[in-house]
């Protein structure tokens, strides 16, 4: 009987310890609400409606606007460099000198028998006139029967053959001449000068070496103003084709497309570029048209080889939406926007992204005007959340300037 009581008051301390147990845990519950986390808070802005400039943008590669190959026009041995690599150097202005001496005997051997048929036709001239002399002398007297006939008809010989040898003279004065000429131009051409003025490039021989015509003694470029070469598209091409026509000097047009440039350390070149014209065709490989453009480069900062991005003005885009650049992410190829509608809740939807202008990109498809879209804080959303919206006044500047570019690029 003692056992059993004892058993009974270890079961009955067993409940009434589980009890207590389950009324703290019960109390814990009540004492304490369940905790809920608030709204995240975003920054949204309007998408909004506008005329804007749509721009294009393609890599340039810069080149002279003339580019000439300086190379010899006679043969010989480079005995001097007179000009600076790297300079700016003026047309005419001597580079380059070959050895004179040979030129220069050559000039004196014509020079020579240049001479030497003018003393022969000197001396035909002499005997034409005492031929003449003879048959006025001779005429009457073989008349009148007082000498033969046969030496009339030698003086008239004589005549004949030495006019034939004052012509056979001056036919070899008149190539001695040509002779003389061409030593002397090829005795100048032993001084290579710049055909353009332009920056001299490094010369590709040395002093000593045997030139000829076929060689490229350096190449001089003129600079300013610089060529600029860049691929656009067809498409790109029909939109500006009002402006851009083959065939047509597009320095004398009144309204030529502006180019603007930035450089390969991401500075704007502060001078305006302009279309010289397009090529004749499109490249069926690439589906562009060249398009070749000029920048003045005083100073002759540009250098041909250069590279550059070209922007310019290709057409203007009706009611067009707008939102700031931040507020669409990229997922695997598509292009998303959280929009904030009724109740505060959120509706990530798929759009269509055409261009960009300025910090906003043109929405082409999914949005409508005056829609409230996540511009700041798009990693906090998600599609159904609820949020906590305030007005991205960032946004708003964004647009102010994307709006007076675009009005700025239309005057």
């Amino acid at each position: 009987m003692q056992g059993t009581s004892l058993n009974v008051k270890k079961f009955a301390a067993l409940t009434i310890a589980a009890a207590c147990t389950a009324l703290v845990g019960c109390a814990s519950k009540s004492a304490s609400p369940q905790f809920q986390m608030p709204p995240p808070n975003v920054g949204v802005t309007d998408v909004k409606q506008q005329d804007v400039a749509i721009y294009g943008d393609w890599v340039a590669t810069l080149d002279g606007y003339v580019n000439a190959n300086i190379q010899p026009q006679v043969s010989g041995y480079l005995i001097k460099q007179d000009y600076r690599e790297g300079s700016f150097v003026q047309k005419d202005q001597v580079l380059f000198e070959i050895d004179p001496r040979p030129f220069q005997a050559v000039l004196d051997q014509a020079k020579g028998q240049l001479a030497q048929a003018k003393g022969q036709l000197g001396q035909a001239q002499a005997q034409l006139g005492l031929a003449q002399i003879n048959v006025k002398r001779d005429t009457p007297l073989a008349q009148a029967h007082a000498i033969a006939q046969s030496q009339l008809d030698n003086d008239i010989q004589t005549e004949k053959t030495v006019q034939a040898q004052i012509q056979a003279t001056q036919a070899a004065i008149q190539a001695a001449e040509a002779a003389v000429e061409t030593a002397q131009i090829n005795l100048g051409f032993t001084k290579v000068r710049s055909l353009v003025d332009g920056i001299a490039g490094q010369a590709t021989t040395q002093i000593g070496n045997l030139v000829s015509p076929s060689t490229v003694l350096t190449a001089v470029s003129q600079v300013n103003p610089i060529k600029a070469y860049f691929p656009i598209s067809e498409q790109e091409y029909l939109r500006i084709a009002d402006k851009i026509k083959p065939g047509v000097n597009l320095l004398a047009a009144k309204n030529p497309v502006p180019l603007e440039m930035t450089l390969a350390n991401d500075t704007s070149y502060p001078y305006k570029g302009r279309i010289l014209f397009a090529d004749r065709q499109v490249d069926p490989s690439t589906g562009t048209i060249r398009i070749v453009a000029a920048f003045n480069n005083p100073g002759n900062v540009l250098r041909p080889g250069q590279f550059g991005r070209i922007r310019a003005m290709t057409g203007m885009q009706k009611d067009a939406l707008l939102v700031p650049q931040r507020a669409v992410t990229e997922m695997q190829g598509h292009y998303q926007v959280a929009v904030v509608g009724g109740n505060n809740k959120v509706e990530v939807r798929t759009v269509e992204v055409g261009s960009r202008v300025g910090q906003m990109w043109v929405i082409n498809k999914g949005l409508s005007a005056g829609e409230h879209v996540v511009s700041e804080g798009t990693s906090k959303v998600r599609d159904g959340a609820t949020v906590n919206p305030t007005p991205d006044t960032s946004s708003e500047t964004t647009a102010d300037n994307a709006t007076a570019s675009s009005e700025k690029s239309g005057k």
